[in-house]
């Protein structure tokens, strides 16, 4: 092999493994060269060295582990699980996220569920978003309930804090795309996906406003891109919220303000009309209240 490139004859030596894996590994120190680290796929070869590689699993081969996290269970029984999700916990594995997600916590706290698809999971809630989801636990109801979604007959209600002052209330109907040149993001686009969200006043506070936003569809960032594109963008939200900002205190909240606070649907089973309520999120009432205060001195 002289003359080669270390990834290329790594790639020779341990063809059961990507090229770009193999980079990786080199990159973080796991390839020594007669024992000592080379940080640089490109490094030549000369032939007749001792290669030692540190093999490190796949991280997306831990998507599927149980991980014993914290579930804040609103109701469960044999068919379905409806959670309050905290803000900050990704739903399902991803890249940079193969771990520490709802499913995770899912496995670990009803291992049958490794024999549903996703876990039981059948919508999903924005990592930064809190509030109700529904999980279910055996296939029938999994079936069932993406039926429901898709006939658009679960109803999910949610309270948001958005810049400025809307009307007291309204409908956005408009389609939601990829973002033509920002392909992270979502946004309003001629001949996207139908999407429409009602929204009506709940309170104004000190430069924003308390909303309640019903979804009659449920695409990505549904409620965060149909606000920011009527100009009312949530408090908080780093990639739809641009340039606007609250005045301290106010100003430095962590996340958008956006909370799931009731869902209902017929139960996969018995039939029965079911809902459930939470209370606010914490840090949400927390900020509303500060806007209160500023709005009373």
């Amino acid at each position: 092999m002289a003359g080669q490139r270390l990834d290329a004859g790594l790639a020779i030596l341990i063809p059961e493994y990507s090229r770009s894996r193999l980079q990786g590994w080199i990159r973080a120190g796991l390839v020594q060269i007669d024992e000592l680290v080379r940080n640089d796929p490109k490094s030549r070869l000369r032939g007749g060295e001792s290669l030692l590689v540190e093999i490190e699993p796949d991280p997306a081969m831990l998507a599927d582990a149980p991980e014993d996290i914290p579930l804040s269970v609103v109701f469960e029984d044999a068919h379905i699980l409806v959670l309050n999700k905290p803000a900050g916990l990704v739903v399902h594995p991803g890249s940079g996220n193969w771990t520490g997600t709802l499913l995770n916590a899912l496995l670990a706290h009803a291992p049958h569920l490794a024999e549903v698809p996703r876990a039981g999971i059948v919508h999903r809630l924005d990592k930064e978003t809190s509030g109700l989801m529904v999980v279910a636990k055996t296939i029938p109801a999994q079936t069932d309930l993406v039926r429901q979604l898709q006939a658009r007959t679960v109803k999910r209600h949610y309270a948001a804090v958005v810049m400025g002052y809307p009307p007291v209330s309204g409908t956005v109907d408009e389609p939601i795309d990829r973002h033509p040149t920002q392909r992270t993001k979502m946004a309003v686009v001629r001949g996207g996906r139908e999407a429409r969200t009602h929204f009506r006043l709940v309170e104004r506070l000190q430069g924003a406003s308390w909303i309640e936003c019903v979804l009659d569809t449920g695409r990505t960032h549904q409620i965060r891109v149909h606000m920011a594109h009527i100009g009312h963008p949530l408090v908080g939200d780093p990639v739809y919220g641009g340039r606007k900002s609250l005045p301290l205190p106010a100003g430095d909240f962590p996340r958008q303000a956006l909370h799931a606070f009731q869902l209902g649907l017929k139960h996969p089973a018995t039939g029965e009309e079911m809902l459930w309520r939470v209370s606010l999120a914490a840090d949400i009432e927390q900020l509303m209240e500060r806007l209160r205060s500023r709005g009373s001195e």
